[in-house]
Parts: structure tokens; sequence; C-alpha cells
């Protein structure tokens, strides 16, 4: 069977190449580039007929990203690639899972539609499932999905002395407590009221019990960074040393960083979207992933 083909798509460049050594893939070249009037132009530039082809995006800023890897699965498939995966670190339109009002887009149902169309599997690093209970109940291919938590665990058990694992929400104690079991450490999560998307009221049940303790922020996004912020600012205002930040997904809209980063001790995140605070390497697992998925798709033609 030929070598699988791996492509980077615009703003996933820097994880090609721990990838593709992983996967004995090569690695491929994609010209982009905008016309003035704002359509984009994109060539494929390696042969990938009777190939698996390997399209590599996260997609944090999914409106810019979509249409070129919908153009790259498109061109490779009429170039005659065997079958076209996508290696999405972070998966986008997770969020609007449901109408909340009247006429709105599901648009988690959309976008799932739209990949579903173009792609053969999907991988991804813990997409944010809430009222869904696995990716196949809006997606029509296979996927799979790699779980950051034992990396997190890991990377807190070696830098962190006494930790105290703390969730953002409710929502996430099954995950929060699997972090805190691998790292051999207790847990709390915060109770939560959301007032629009930007305004987050926040409590943290028996956290003065735990003072003795280095407190450690979890969260599988982090975005406006709104509720972490607001954590760690009760958090010392308790008494507790600076609390460290450890995020999945670092997507940090606007200057929320830059917030957070002066009430914490440090930000680190895994490289599942490219930031500075990436110090935790998720890329084995994802490489195991497709592994899987490239050598059960093969198997099965047999």
């Amino acid at each position: 069977m030929n070598r699988p083909v791996l492509f980077a798509l615009p703003g996933s460049e820097a994880l090609a190449q721990p990838l593709s050594a992983a996967l004995d893939a090569e690695v491929g070249t994609i010209e982009h580039r905008q016309f003035p009037d704002g359509e984009t132009y994109l060539r494929v530039g390696n042969d990938v007929s009777d190939r698996e082809v390997i399209l590599l995006s996260s997609l944090d800023h999914p409106d810019a990203k979509l249409l070129p890897l919908l153009f790259a699965a498109d061109t490779a498939r009429d170039l005659g690639a065997r079958r076209i995966g996508l290696v999405a670190p972070y998966l986008a339109y997770m969020r609007q899972d449901i109408r909340f009002h009247a006429g709105e887009a599901v648009t988690s149902r959309t976008f799932a539609a739209i990949l579903s169309r173009h792609l053969d599997w999907l991988v991804t690093v813990d997409p944010h499932l809430h009222r869904y209970h696995e990716l196949s109940e809006i997606y029509r291919i296979p996927t799979q999905v790699v779980h950051a938590a034992p990396f997190l665990a890991s990377w807190i058990k070696r830098n962190v002395a006494r930790p105290l694992i703390i969730g953002p929400d409710l929502e996430s104690e099954q995950w929060v407590s699997q972090v805190a079991a691998d790292a051999d450490a207790p847990f709390l999560v915060c109770e939560k009221i959301r007032s629009g998307d930007r305004h987050v009221t926040i409590s943290i049940p028996n956290a003065p019990a735990f003072l003795d303790r280095q407190p450690v922020l979890v969260d599988d996004i982090a975005s406006s960074g709104r509720t972490l912020t607001e954590a760690a600012r009760q958090l010392v205002g308790m008494g507790f040393a600076r609390p460290d930040c450890v995020v999945v997904h670092p997507l940090f809209a606007g200057d929320a960083a830059q917030v957070l980063g002066g009430l914490v001790e440090r930000i680190v995140s895994t490289n599942a979207v490219a930031h500075a605070s990436n110090d935790i390497d998720v890329m084995p697992a994802i490489a195991e992933a497709v592994r899987h998925r490239i050598e059960w798709r093969a198997a099965r033609q047999f």
C-alpha cells in the first residue's frame, strides 16, 4: 500500500512534522492564497492517486478555515485519493447543540453534515460533548476521539506539588474527576451561573478546606476565559496561592489570555490548538488514533 500523504491546512503547519513522522506519512504541500476579491485559490502539490489522504486542520476560527478544508478534500478526491480523513485536534461548532430560541440554527448538526459529506473519517481531541453523548449522533462518518485527561494529569504530577484540581462547572465533574484520579489529587468543581455570552458568576464550595494545596484550574476549552478568571480571583481572595491553569483547547479570544495570565501563576495547554501556552504534547495519541483508523479501513478491504 502506498504511504499516506498528510496535508497541513493553514494554521496547523507546526503539527505536520511530528504527526507525519509518527505515521511514516509523506508531508504534502498545498498552495493556498486569496484573490483580490477574497475568493480562495488552492492547489494540491502531490500525487494522491490511490493513496490515503490525511488533512490536518485544528478548527479554531472555523469560518475562515472551512472552505479551504472542503476545497482540499474535494480536490484530493477528484485526483483519485483512496480515502480522505480529517485530523481536527479542535473540533468547532459543538456549542449550539439545541435550538435554545425560536429560529436559531443548530449549527453543530449543520457543520457535522457538511464535513460528513466531504470526508471519510475524523479524529479529534476531546470534543465539547454536552447534550450529545458521542459524535456519531451527528456525524455520518467514523470518528475517533483522543482523550487529553491522561496528558493533563501527567503534566500536573510532574510539575505541581500537592495539587487541588478545580473544574469549571458541574457538567465537567466526570472529566475533572478523571484528571484528578490520574494525578492522585483531590478535586472540586465550580458552581456557575451564566448571564449572556460573557458574564459568569461562580462559587467554589468547600475550597477553604484545601488551603494547604496548590490550586490547578482545568478546562477543556478556554475562550472568553471569564470562568477561569473569576475562579482564579476567588481562590486568591480565599488565601490560596495563585493557581495554575491547564486547558486542552486554548482558544483565548481577544485579550483573554493576558487578563487570565495576570491572575494565575502559569497557563499551560495542549498543542491541539497552536498557542504560546502549549506545553502538553498530544500528538502521540493523535497519531495512534489515525493509525488505527487507516489500518481499520485497510483491513475492511480484504
